[in-house]
């Protein structure tokens, strides 16, 4: 399995930008999965934007319009741009890649967000 490491996470003000990256120690090219997933305090770890195989992204509704997720191959790397961010938002992000070879999750970035 592939291990994952974030960064990118940090404090910013409500309407601010922060984009995340997930760096792979191997390639994650054609992953069956390639995504971001969230855990607010007192809550359950949520989807927030994923890559599919050679889909489209998927992105959950709170997010839509807001987050973009990106991959960039040659460097065994993805993204989550995230804009317009809100205090609900706040979190930590946790990355994650699901190949034939098993799961694998990074170990997570705390993103918080001021109103």
């Amino acid at each position: 399995q592939v291990q994952l490491v974030e960064s990118g996470g940090g404090l910013v003000q409500a309407g601010g930008s922060l984009r995340l990256s997930c760096t792979a120690s191997g390639s994650i090219f054609n992953s069956t999965i390639m995504g971001w997933h969230r855990q607010a305090p007192g809550h359950g770890r949520e989807l927030v934007a994923a890559i599919l195989g050679r889909n489209s992204p998927t992105y959950a509704d709170s997010v839509k319009g807001r987050f973009a997720i990106s991959t960039e191959n040659a460097k065994n790397t993805f993204y989550l741009q995230m804009d317009n961010l809100k205090p609900e938002d706040t979190a930590v992000y946790y990355c994650y890649v699901l190949r034939p070879a098993g799961a694998s999750w990074g170990q997570g970035t705390q993103v918080t967000v001021s109103s």
